[in-house]
């Protein structure tokens, strides 16, 4: 019998990712964005005690579009999600698809001891977890 290998979040997770504001509008935190196929921006810690949030475009589009919002004069903090959950950077990447799955999530920030090392996807999980096998 062959041991399967368990992929790991950090193995497949996105090291790049773009971290903005929350007291940013939307359309500073859509001009700061570094990366083209991102899909989602980490809404920084405003301290030590504070939690990551996460803004999807989709929300952004929702919340802003949708609704004939300036996104000049909506703030990040307005339409993200706070607190996020998050996955450790250990975990075996089908249990981190089944937590995505129980709680409704597209995408989750990777946190380990405390300090932020990637984002992570369904499309991350599938395209590098499973088709690299």
């Amino acid at each position: 019998m062959t041991k399967k290998t368990i992929v790991r979040v950090r193995d497949v997770m996105k090291r790049e990712f773009d971290i903005v504001d929350g007291m940013m509008s939307v359309k500073e935190a859509l001009v700061a964005m570094k990366h083209v196929e991102t899909k989602s921006l980490i809404v920084d810690k405003r301290d030590d005690d504070d939690e990551y949030g996460l803004l999807l475009l989709s929300d952004i589009a929702k919340d802003v579009l949708a609704k004939d919002r300036a996104p000049e004069r909506v703030n990040v903090y307005e339409v993200m999600t706070k607190p996020v959950i998050s996955v450790h950077a250990h975990m075996d990447i089908r249990y981190c698809a089944r937590l995505f799955d129980q709680f409704g999530l597209s995408r989750a920030p990777v946190i380990e001891s405390q300090e932020l090392l990637g984002i992570i996807s369904y499309t991350d999980m599938v395209m590098h977890g499973i088709a690299e096998e």
